[in-house]
């Protein structure tokens, strides 16, 4: 492409040059990006290690804590000794408050944690990711600490007309997620209510603002255009009636008169006005100019 009335030999101005600089790389490199995220690893991970410390007592306390479901051997057969129970239903839920308060603790004790440094996104993972650990760690761990899932074996073992329990088992999975959860809504409350605050930036129109003698200036305001050109032009018209006012002063005064310093104020001049107004006569004043014209014209006669 070249430019209109100009030879095809003539270089395009769009047209970049050999030795321009090249742009950088936005991209960070190695080194500056692992810089970046050891502070954050270390933040991070023991909040993480300190979920999957906390699954284990989990796991203990929901084995403690969950009912159980009772069984009984009749015969060749293994029977539920209350087919309309809901122990099954009570050890999910038993699982579902544990994990929710076990999501409350951590998500208190990572804003304690942080609270000085202003937490970031390397808190909430931390606490998500050692949150869902630590739950499958409960779980696998409360199962192992049970009764044993061979129910034929566990049924010889005890003999006929003899009750033993179920294995302890989860049977809602959603519940691996209570943790997680409540730690995150948990973390964002506590960050809402007591997190460090940013402040915020000025608007755009602050800058120097010199206190005036009228009062405080409020230096959020935006400037108003129209009071900043009145006062230019008043005072730019002072100052040009100041040197006409001395010019028509030297004139009069004449050339052998002493040149005034130019330091010194201009006399200020009595203003007349164009059309004086003159009093009406007082009625007082007409009726005493009366009498004395009677009176020497008596004296004549």
């Amino acid at each position: 492409m070249t430019v209109p009335n100009s030879s095809p030999d003539t270089p395009s101005p769009w047209t970049p040059a050999a030795d321009d600089e090249a742009l950088p790389d936005p991209s960070p490199s190695p080194s500056a990006l692992r810089a970046r995220l050891l502070p954050e690893l270390r933040v991070g991970a023991p909040i993480f290690g300190a979920c999957l410390v906390l699954g284990v007592l989990m796991g203990a306390m929901w084995y403690w804590l969950a009912p159980e479901v009772p069984l009984v051997v009749h015969g060749q057969s293994v029977l539920y000794v209350d087919p309309e129970g809901e122990q099954r239903a009570g050890a999910d839920g038993t699982f579902v408050l544990l994990g929710l308060g076990f999501g409350l603790v951590t998500a208190l004790a990572a804003f304690l944690y942080t609270q000085r440094r202003g937490g970031g996104i390397v808190v909430a993972g931390g606490l998500t990711a050692g949150g869902l650990v630590g739950s499958l760690i409960a779980m696998f761990l409360g199962i192992a600490l049970g009764p044993t899932s061979d129910i034929i074996a566990h049924a010889k073992q005890v003999g006929d007309g003899h009750n033993f329990s179920e294995a302890l088992q989860l049977g809602a999975k959603g519940a691996l997620l209570a943790w997680p959860m409540a730690a995150l809504v948990a973390l964002l409350a506590l960050t809402a209510a007591f997190g460090k605050r940013e402040q915020d930036p000025p608007p755009y129109w602050a800058g120097p603002v010199v206190p005036s003698a009228g009062g405080p200036v409020d230096e959020l305001a935006p400037p108003v255009a129209g009071a900043d050109a009145g006062a230019g032009a008043g005072a730019g018209s002072g100052a040009a009636a100041a040197p006409s006012d001395q010019a028509e002063s030297a004139a009069a005064a004449g050339p052998d008169a002493p040149a005034a310093p130019a330091n010194q104020a201009a006399p200020v001049k009595p203003v007349v006005p164009a059309n004086p107004v003159v009093p009406p006569p007082s009625s007082g004043g007409s009726s005493a100019s009366a009498d004395q014209g009677a009176d020497s014209a008596r004296q004549t006669q």
